[in-house]
């Protein structure tokens, strides 16, 4: 195929703002990106000398560009958004953690009402403090809650079934509404308490909890001044690790650090003045326009969350070109004026300082991982005696509870790790309950008869969670499959089932020598083949839990909701409409004789 004739596409290119898609030959996205200037922008991709290796390589594979002429900066921002979530091209940056923001829950509507995690639509009648960062913080602001003011966290039905204090009351985690153990109008006040606190209000409280302190002294309540030394003493430690002094305000951070191909952008979270946590993404740095990714990244997280979640102020280090267009767009979301703020001091400067450190810790962490995960790459590939080494791991394992519910994982591990948009469950169906060998074989034969039609890349490796069983099932698969020339290692649990007692066998069946249990080699075995394993029973325990929350009575053709209560509430429960008689069935109103021969047969 003839060369991208860029001259001519960027002669009639036009000074508009607008989106542009990169393609390759075989028509597929390659990258979607926005400008102020289209021909300024596309100009600057078809240079003679690129600063950038990878932006080379980008405009390499150009076969065709597309672009889209809108009428200002802001609706380009929107329209790259957009294309960018529905396409996903492999050049562009990508947040993959899309989650909603959690929050703390105060049910305000009960007469003891309770304080509780919370993510999703917020219908419930109550209190809805946040939005926080990640569940970490909610779980930390429970946690100090509960030792601090000892408002009650367990569920309605928990509650309403209590005739003695739980193990809560007991270790000074809760105050014991549920038996009355405190008074109406004390819980309300340690309610309130709770609240303020979320709100950041710390330092008029623990002003006021002193005072209150100094008043039982002088009255000689020593077990409650006692009690409020020490809640004095929980809110010291929140705002010695949360505040910085002086601080106020919503503010969202963000910074970049980069080392290598690997960028890590860390944002630092805070809310009235405290610093409820961070949240951070590790990118590969995939074309060297730094400013155009952090631009797209900021607005990816924004335009995913609910508008009423921004902040009136977020922090960056640097300004570049379409800032004041950003701003726009976040005001216009939020309903009220969001400021962007590139240069910073005092307390928000601490802040961001926090952000820097946060991100440069992370980054290294991250780097040392991969580090060692490239090194266990390398000496699993000589210990197997591979020419080359491994860059592909696939690895399958078997889940159920006594043969209910079966289900086969298939995790995938590559270059960086785990790849977990490739990993997939397989719901066994057909086999013997409890046949591990023919549920393998099932999903094996599934999973390579997909990669066989290339719509799945090929593993270098192949792990397979069992011993010489297994692997005879996996080698009747490739045998009927005619596949050839692919390492299968099966793995399995030595006497005692302890990790660094595996064996290892070929597909033939022989045995490989053991390896040490310090060998990195061993540790990446053990790794994938537990990342399997969990993955397996996730996938387990949420099958039999939906099919035990299910009724047997949904899976009969005629028999909808209406037609199921009937016939619970006529029998009293489905193990007496599994015993009824035709005619029996046929006397519950809404059922005809027809219908009632129908649910007869399906349970006999």
């Amino acid at each position: 195929m003839a060369a991208f004739d860029h001259q001519s596409f960027l002669n009639n290119l036009s000074n508009r703002p607008g989106v542009y898609q990169m393609h390759d030959a075989k028509g597929d996205i390659l990258y979607v990106g926005k400008a102020r200037n289209l021909k300024k922008r596309l100009s600057s991709y078809f240079r003679n000398h690129l600063d950038s290796v990878k932006t080379a390589a980008l405009v390499s594979k150009i076969a065709d560009v597309q672009v889209t002429v809108v009428a200002s900066d802001t609706e380009a921002l929107l329209l790259e958004y957009s294309l960018i979530r529905e396409q996903k091209p492999p050049y562009n940056v990508l947040l993959k953690d899309d989650k909603s923001f959690p929050y703390i829950y105060i049910s305000t509507d009960q007469e003891y009402p309770r304080i509780s995690f919370h993510r999703g639509a917020r219908r419930g009648k109550g209190r809805y403090i946040g939005p926080f960062p990640n569940s970490y913080s909610v779980r930390e602001s429970l946690t100090l809650l509960q030792k601090t003011f000892q408002v009650r966290q367990c569920e309605d039905s928990y509650f309403q079934n209590r005739s003695r204090p739980c193990l809560q009351y007991q270790i000074k985690r809760c105050s014991g509404p549920c038996t009355q153990e405190i008074s109406k109008q004390d819980y309300e006040r340690d309610v309130d308490r709770s609240i303020r606190l979320l709100q950041g209000k710390g330092e008029q409280l623990t002003r006021e909890l002193t005072n209150e302190m100094e008043s039982c002294s002088a009255v000689l309540n020593f077990e409650r001044a006692a009690d409020l030394r020490d809640q004095i003493g929980h809110l010291r430690n929140l705002q010695k690790n949360q505040y910085i002094e002086g601080g106020k305000g919503d503010v969202d951070l963000f910074v970049v650090r980069s080392k290598g191909s690997l960028c890590c952008l860390q944002m630092l979270f805070v809310r009235e003045g405290r610093v409820l946590g961070s949240r951070n993404w590790f990118q590969r740095r995939l074309i060297e326009q730094n400013d155009e990714q952090f631009e797209e990244l900021i607005v990816q997280y924004y335009l995913s969350q609910e508008a009423h979640t921004l902040p009136k102020e977020i922090v960056i280090e640097k300004s570049f070109e379409g800032l004041d267009s950003l701003e726009a767009l976040l005001s216009e979301r939020r309903g009220s004026a969001v400021t962007v703020k590139t240069s910073v001091r005092g307390y928000r400067k601490q802040w961001l300082d926090m952000a820097v450190d946060s991100a440069e810790q992370n980054l290294r962490a991250k780097v040392d991982s991969n580090d060692r995960y490239t090194q266990r790459l390398q000496e699993l590939s000589e210990v197997l005696q591979e020419d080359s080494m491994i860059k592909r791991i696939e690895c399958f394992d078997i889940s159920h509870s006594s043969g209910e519910a079966t289900v086969a994982s298939c995790v995938v591990f590559d270059e960086s790790g785990a790849s977990k948009a490739d990993y997939r469950r397989f719901n066994i169906e057909g086999v013997t309950a409890g046949d591990d060998f023919a549920a393998m074989a099932q999903a094996v034969k599934r999973r390579y008869t997909a990669i066989l039609n290339g719509e799945i890349a090929r593993p270098d490796l192949l792990l397979i969670d069992g011993g010489k069983g297994q692997l005879s099932m996996v080698r009747e698969v490739f045998d009927e499959l005619q596949l050839s020339g692919l390492r299968v290692i099966g793995v399995a649990k030595g006497v005692t089932r302890k990790a660094g007692f595996e064996t290892l066998f070929e597909l033939d069946g022989s045995a490989i020598a053991d390896l040490p249990s310090h060998s990195p080699a061993l540790h990446l075995i053990q790794q994938v083949r537990d990342e399997a394993h969990r993955f397996a029973v996730t996938g387990h325990k949420q099958k039999r839990d939906k099919a035990r929350r299910s009724s047997s009575l949904e899976h009969i053709d005629g028999v909808g909701p209406k037609r199921r209560k009937a016939l619970l509430q006529h029998f009293g429960g489905i193990d007496k409409v599994k015993k009824a008689s035709v005619e029996d069935l046929a006397k519950v109103d809404g059922i005809s004789k027809q219908i009632a021969q129908v649910i007869f047969d399906r349970f006999h």
